[in-house]
């Protein structure tokens, strides 16, 4: 049998890209065709998303891709935002970005409401601000009560691609409004944020077919008649689909943007200590559960280096963190969940900020910092996963870390030793592949879940990480950050 082509569209919080994978009996690789930026705007109104340049560089991307002749596409994208539709279906201004102050004191209050422990039996999530519940209930003006349908940002560009209206389920479970148990909309949930329950379509699950290409899709893209597949639409159900286990005693960390650090389970972990902990469960491909918890990930370090070159003093990646290496440990620590850390802005000004505020020294150059940074980064990575196995019953043998974090050896190096378990990093690509194997799956190319993961151990390069250093200086440094958090 030889190889067939599937176009992956994957859209992230600061760009989108279109790549071609290629499987076949012992082949899995991937070919970009198209890169564009998502740049969000701020207007009077809020922080926004541009999702109609975004769908450009998607229409682009496919077009870029057509060279190839992919039998099919797949679109998946960042979680909880969305878009409202009118009943002629035109989009009812530019979605919100999940960054968006209007959410302040709004999730509190609706959990105030419901009932923390009711929320989470419902819903089974992590309290965070911007879940999408909690931007409905925050959301003003006359567009909800204009709107007929509401769609996640990746099952609007498949509704602008194909003309058909759904939910996935890998991402509709991350908005707070399904019920994770029976995989349904809440009524409960959306008479409590005032929504409508008719304006949230029929969720279907990975591997659903919706159709070919239809219209200027068709015709901009010169793929004619392509078929469309939701995928596992959560870009990070798409990551752990890509992680390439081949025991079942794992845990993972999708790094990027934000970490999400935990396991794959059969079930929710529903328990009153998993809500304490604010752990979430999210829908995985084939009937898993996604037991996780969000963590800041690499955007402290990202905002310092954008900020820097905004300042018109560019720092050279590769070369800061090896001074970063080299640089003293745990000099300074961060609590991850502090939510000065959340927002865009000036980076290093709020860690030197926050240093002062809890009694420590801030870090006084940039190899300091990237190093106070990764290693609170790692901190946050052993503390989770840990939990998470305790929360479960479960022992971990190993952890996949996947995504661009997997780029940065510091980082895996870090991670590994404050863990103490052996650590296997790669593919940086989880996403994409996760999205291209799953489209393969739907044209009947292959066959289970583990069948999948190892295509991958056989194709991607992977680079194996075994603990060192001193396992007590990490407790002690565990010990700190919680003394931190504590503090406030």
């Amino acid at each position: 049998m030889s190889a067939a082509r599937y176009a992956a569209v994957d859209l992230g919080a600061s760009s989108g890209r279109v790549v071609v994978g290629a499987v076949g009996p012992g082949e899995l690789s991937l070919t970009e065709a198209h890169r564009f930026a998502n740049r969000p705007v701020r207007l009077p109104t809020g922080l926004h998303w541009d999702v109609l340049d975004l769908y450009a560089g998607v229409l682009d991307g496919l077009r870029a891709a057509a060279e190839a002749a992919p039998v099919s596409v797949g679109v998946d994208g960042w979680a909880v935002d969305y878009g409202l539709l009118d009943s002629g279906g035109a989009l009812l201004g530019n979605p919100h970005h999940y960054r968006d102050a209007r959410t302040e004191g709004v999730a509190e209050a609706v959990r105030d409401r419901i009932g923390a422990r009711r929320l989470y039996e419902l819903t089974g999530l992590q309290f965070l601000p911007f879940n999408t519940v909690f931007q409905l209930a925050a959301e003003r003006g006359a567009a909800l009560g204009a709107a007929d349908r509401l769609l996640l940002v990746p099952d609007l560009v498949n509704h602008w691609l194909t003309g058909a209206v759904g939910a996935e389920l890998t991402n509709a479970s991350t908005t707070g409004l399904l019920d994770v148990r029976t995989r349904t909309w809440s009524a409960e949930l959306a008479a409590a944020v005032g929504l409508p329950l008719g304006l949230l379509p029929e969720p279907h699950a990975p591997g659903h077919r919706l159709g070919p290409l239809t219209g200027p899709a068709a015709e901009h893209t010169g793929l004619g008649a392509a078929e469309v597949v939701a995928v596992a639409s959560h870009d990070t159900a798409s990551a752990v689909v890509g992680v390439p286990a081949t025991t079942a005693s794992f845990g993972y960390l999708s790094c990027g943007t934000w970490s999400l650090a935990g396991l794959e389970l059969p079930a929710p972990v529903l328990t009153d200590a998993a809500r304490e902990a604010n752990f979430t469960n999210e829908l995985g491909l084939d009937g898993t559960t996604r037991f996780l918890r969000n963590i800041a990930g690499l955007w402290p370090l990202q905002e310092s280096l954008r900020t820097w070159a905004a300042a018109g003093t560019p720092a050279d990646l590769t070369a800061l963190l090896r001074a970063a290496a080299r640089a003293e440990p745990f000099a300074a620590l961060l609590d991850l969940d502090d939510p000065v850390f959340l927002p865009p802005g000036d980076m290093p000004a709020r860690i030197a900020d926050y240093c002062r505020r809890t009694g420590q020294r801030p870090p006084p150059d940039r190899p300091a910092l990237v190093r106070c940074v990764l290693e609170s980064l790692a901190l946050a990575h052993r503390a989770a996963l840990r939990q998470a196995a305790d929360l479960a019953g479960r022992d971990l043998d190993v952890v996949h870390l996947v995504g661009g974090g997997a780029h940065n050896a510091l980082l895996c190096r870090l991670t590994c030793d404050a863990l103490g378990l052996p650590l296997v990093a790669g593919p940086v690509e989880a996403t994409a592949l996760g999205n291209v194997l799953v489209q393969a799956r739907a044209d009947d190319r292959l066959g289970d879940l583990a069948g999948m993961r190892r295509l991958i151990a056989e194709t991607q390069p992977l680079r194996r990480y075994e603990p060192e250093g001193d396992a007590g200086a990490w407790t002690a440094a565990e010990r700190r950050v919680a003394e931190l958090r504590e503090a406030g």
